[in-house]
């Protein structure tokens, strides 16, 4: 592997006001050699450009997962519609994640055994867990503990996932040792402080974070001996039970805009994003009384609400509707806004200076949820209590507006205001009651409490983190899907025009970049396929 280089990527790096932007632009006279520069500096950057990878991951799990499909008008698609995909395809999923990487590595390595920085230590210590658990959830063998040591070592090994992830368990125990053993008061001058602009300074929500990362590793190794002989543990703050945004001052300025907007709908300038992008009629089916009733939600993501532009994946030829002229169908405020910034606007594109989720709580929540039914967690809230809590939280997110609030009534064209209310009545809506993929009580066996839960995680994953999504598709089979020939659209989200010789006609993961082949030919796993090789807790194995 080449050495991966400190670098300064303007679209992704955004100061957290204009008062502050010499903070993240000019952290060094040269932008490629992070000596002369200092944590205070390298990690507000570092977390920012995570949040930037976050969209990156997510195009990619939405096209997977069925969230994404081609719209009419465009051609050339390829690989997209076949998953054929070749070493050259979804790079900067690896490439991006390890410049990341050596941010928070630089980290480390400048504050290791410094007591006054144990705050910069932990978080970069969190933030460099959860970067590596993307990379082995796609490519499985990844450099490791060879990795980000510069000129010392241009050559990494690759180590086992299985590995990787029993060390990012305790990677994450030890940065939560360190924040409960700093105990250093708010005048100290090397809190995080305006170097954080994920939970600005808030170390209760760090260690919540490491928890919740701790216990997606157990879940999604669940069925694999990976953590056998391993006694969970869990910090007494608990997990996630609020949305973790990442803002540090978005804004209608070139460079600073939420990343999420800039890639799905519109650049600071008012040119559309995305435009050859729809949704899916598989994933509509869990909104518009196909298999599930979800009228609010569905107003709230999408413009034409339970009836967007969609089309399946793979389908070129019958029919095809167009993206929708001026906004994108993700956008549910007024129909030409390319260049506006409406406040009021809810839903996944809610505006150019919201913050961009890095995870959900209602992610943790589901997750809580599935680590009960396994007895992962033997204490607190019971299985149902805490999918309820789940499927509350995503209405809650989406509900909220470019400032993290809800809108007061009238304030919202749509009248989505009051979350907890939509979802108590979302249990009921339609036959949703006698539908036991929301009425969690009519699962009969765990097995279909388990598909109530991932079913429910895919719906509030929708267009935020397709690669959460998609990864638990690979791991557990749900949502389920039938690709029994002919295909039925609201059944599967495979494409039509599918290569995979896979059984569920699916791709297994994607490959190794191109460069590692030409750089680090002798260590990189040969034998790797699309189509049949596996991460190593997928079903498929």
């Amino acid at each position: 592997m080449r050495k991966i280089k400190y670098i300064l990527v303007a679209s992704m790096v955004i100061a957290i006001s204009s008062s502050s932007c010499k903070k993240y632009f000019d952290i060094n006279d040269n932008p490629n050699d992070p000596t002369s520069s200092s944590p205070e500096l390298i990690l507000p950057q570092a977390i920012v450009f995570t949040a930037a990878n976050t969209v990156s991951y997510n195009t990619y799990g939405s096209w997977m997962v069925g969230y994404t499909a081609n719209a009419g008008g465009y051609g050339g698609w390829g690989s997209a519609l076949t998953y054929n995909y070749g070493q050259n395809d979804y790079t900067s999923l690896w490439a991006n994640a390890y410049n990341n990487l050596e941010d928070y590595q630089f980290i480390l390595n400048q504050t290791q055994g410094d007591d006054s920085y144990a705050y910069y230590n932990s978080a970069a210590r969190i933030m460099k867990a959860m970067t590596y658990q993307w990379l082995v959830d796609q490519y499985d063998d990844v450099p490791y503990e060879e990795a980000l040591k510069g000129t010392a070592n241009t050559v990494p090994g690759y180590e086992d996932g299985e590995d990787i992830y029993r060390d990012l368990y305790k990677q994450l125990d030890t940065a939560i040792a360190q924040i409960r053993d700093a105990q250093f008061p708010k005048t100290f001058a090397n809190v995080l402080g305006n170097a954080d602009p994920l939970f600005e300074d808030d170390m209760v929500k760090w260690i919540q974070l490491a928890n919740t990362l701790k216990l997606k590793l157990l879940v999604r190794a669940s069925g694999t001996d990976v953590f056998d002989g391993i006694t969970p543990t869990f910090d007494p703050l608990g997990f996630l039970t609020e949305d973790a945004l990442v803002n540090p001052g978005y804004s209608k300025a070139n460079g600073k805009q939420n990343p999420a907007w800039n890639a799905y709908h519109s650049s600071y300038t008012g040119t559309g994003a995305a435009r050859s992008l729809i949704t899916t009629h598989f994933v509509l089916s869990f909104y518009n009384d196909t298999k599930i009733s979800d009228v609010n939600r569905a107003s709230a993501i999408y413009r034409g609400g339970v009836n967007p532009n969609r089309n399946q994946l793979g389908n070129t030829s019958e029919g095809i509707p167009a993206a929708p002229s001026g906004s994108p169908v993700w956008y549910s405020g007024p129909t030409f806004s390319l260049t506006a910034d409406n406040a009021e606007v809810i839903g996944v594109l809610k505006g150019r200076a919201m913050g961009q989720p890095i995870m959900l709580a209602a992610e943790s929540y589901f997750l809580q949820a599935e680590a009960r039914l396994k007895g992962i967690l033997t204490t607190g809230d019971d299985v149902k209590t805490l999918y309820l809590k789940g499927i509350e939280a995503s209405f809650n997110y989406l509900y909220k507006n470019q400032s993290n609030t809800l809108n007061a009534p009238g304030d919202n064209p749509l009248e989505l205001v009051d979350p907890e209310a939509d979802a108590a009545a979302y249990l009921v809506e339609g036959d949703n009651e006698n539908n036991r993929l929301v009425n969690i009580d009519l699962a009969a066996t765990d097995e279909e409490k388990l598909e109530a839960i991932i079913t429910q995680k895919y719906i509030a994953l929708n267009m935020i983190h397709g690669h959460e999504a998609w990864a638990e598709f690979r791991r557990t089979g749900y949502p389920e899907i039938d690709n029994t020939a002919p295909l039925d659209r609201d059944l599967t989200f495979v494409s039509l025009l599918s290569t995979s010789t896979a059984p569920d006609k699916l791709l297994g993961r994607v490959l190794y970049p191109a460069t590692e082949y030409q750089l680090n030919d002798k260590n990189v796993p040969a034998g790797i396929s699309v189509f049949d090789s596996y991460v190593f807790w997928d079903r498929r194995n």
